[in-house]
């Protein structure tokens, strides 16, 4: 299938489809708590937001959880309620005096490193009330957090907060005024991020908003080599935090969001092998998170790069046309999922065309026959399979795919058919009594079902497009995928 025009690619980034909400900006407690609800509309990313979503999402900010020197937690509400009391001036804390000995010179170096950060928070003014509110309450909680490392310089909870600050602050930069540029605060920040790492290499959140931080400093210069290397750094820290924390879909739909960028910068020879990282880091998100539907539309929108690059170029393993296909499907199950966004209904406008319609999904598996899965290898067969809103059912090769009218295909022969409510998991398996290949388990209600894909990529896609129909459905939204594949 050929590439659509220019003209017609609606909100595109750098001859892309539009890259999704960008990241996922907030801070973790570890135990994966801010995972964003599926049950939730996610205008924001998660009840401890750090910024905005910058591309899509709501205007509001999300409360960002700053640690007090210490261990508790101290929430910006806290910080509101204290600087209107007056209670908060930082010779009135409690905190426990845990400072490590050091000497005058050195005591000296952080009080002036200090007064350099507090100079750029000092001087950011907002371009509203509510903007200098917050301000207000970030420069208090500042405060706190140099008043708290000078009395212990090793405190990496403070510097991770206080980094935080930075951070914050910097999205409160008025760019109208005189204020610093965001850029300062952004390096300062990085810089708090790099001690409190240096002090803990175990604070995968200190990681995670570090990239975040990095991330943005590279936007700020295009596709130049200084951005190159501020992405690769940002790809560097993510890893780290998915190291230290695996369990996080939104360290690593950030992570590709990384790849993505810097994918756009190096050299073409480096391109494919980035790219395809970023694709199984988007994949790695889904697998976590089987709805989290920015890592679902990012996973669309590096394979709908790939598939153009392809068209151009040749040279990959899959065509352009199957590549545009595979962007479809994941584009259409964003849409699925939250149909308000803009974004995702623009693109969707685009790919549409790329489906199989009236189907999600075509393709080949090698499948036993009906009713006996222990089959002798030899009476395995590779038959053309489709898939739907409703279930997954089996093509014989001289059958004509609108003609699916129940458990057995037209001419009244055996059909594997599963239907989507009775699945309860998808997932690889390695059955040394199977034919050899990469294999695929749907476990239903009724009984277990083995297929044999041609490849281990088209496995991902058909486990991915298998388990987005059912997410769909368990989320009450399969009437939108219906009008997507068959209106």
């Amino acid at each position: 299938m050929s590439s659509t025009t220019d003209n017609q690619q609606p909100e595109q980034t750098n001859g892309n489809i539009k890259s999704s909400p960008e990241e996922i900006q907030s801070t973790h407690n570890g135990n994966g708590d801010s995972s964003p609800n599926p049950n939730e509309d996610l205008d924001l990313k998660g009840e401890e937001q750090l910024k905005q979503v910058q591309n899509v999402g709501s205007e509001n900010v999300g409360k960002t959880e700053l640690k007090e020197e210490g261990s508790k937690t101290f929430t910006m509400r806290e910080l509101l309620n204290e600087l209107k009391n007056g209670d908060g001036n930082e010779g009135s804390e409690a905190a426990a005096d845990t400072a490590t000995p050091r000497s005058q010179e050195n005591t000296q170096q952080q009080t002036e490193k200090n007064s350099a950060a507090m100079d750029l928070i000092n001087s950011i003014t907002g371009s509203d009330e509510e903007g200098r509110s917050r301000q207000r309450i970030l420069t208090f909680a500042a405060k706190r957090y140099a008043s708290a490392i000078e009395r212990n310089p090793d405190d990496y909870d403070a510097l991770y907060n206080w980094a935080l600050v930075l951070q914050e602050s910097a999205d409160n930069v008025n760019s109208d005024t005189s204020s610093p540029s965001k850029d300062a605060l952004l390096e300062e920040a990085c810089k708090k991020y790099d001690e409190a790492t240096r002090l803990n290499p175990t604070l995968h959140d200190a990681y995670y908003n570090w990239a975040i931080a990095i991330s943005d400093r590279a936007k700020m210069r295009g596709r130049t080599k200084e951005a190159e290397e501020l992405w690769k750094q940002a790809t560097n820290n993510y890893e780290k935090a998915v190291k230290l924390n695996w369990n996080s879909p939104q360290a690593l739909n950030n992570w590709g969001l990384a790849l993505q960028e810097l994918s756009a910068i190096v050299p073409a020879r480096e391109k494919q092998t980035i790219v395809k990282s970023a694709i199984s880091k988007f994949r790695a998100a889904i697998q976590l998170q089987f709805d989290f539907h920015r890592a679902i539309y990012n996973l669309g929108t590096v394979l709908y790069g790939l598939a153009e690059d392809t068209s151009r170029t040749g040279g990959h393993d899959v065509s352009s046309n199957e590549l545009y296909s595979q962007s479809a499907i994941y584009i259409a199950a964003a849409h699925a999922l939250r149909p308000n966004y803009s974004v995702y209904t623009s693109a969707l406008k685009l790919v549409r065309s790329m489906l199989p319609l009236p189907y999600l999904k075509v393709g080949y598996l090698t499948a036993p026959p009906v009713g006996n899965p222990i089959a002798p290898h030899g009476d395995w067969k590779r038959t053309q399979f489709v898939l739907n809103h409703e279930g997954l059912q089996q093509i014989h090769n001289d059958e004509q795919r609108h003609m699916l009218p129940g458990d057995k295909t037209s001419n009244g022969r055996p059909a594997i058919k599963i239907d989507i409510q009775d699945i309860v998991s998808v997932s690889p398996c390695a059955d040394l009594t199977l034919p050899p290949g990469p294999s695929i388990c749907i476990d239903t209600i009724h009984g277990q079902t083995f297929l044999i894909a041609d490849s281990w990529e088209y496995l991902d896609t058909w486990l991915d497009a298998i388990r987005l129909v059912y997410t769909i459905f368990a989320r009450g939204k399969t009437d939108v995928l219906a009008g997507i594949i068959t209106g």
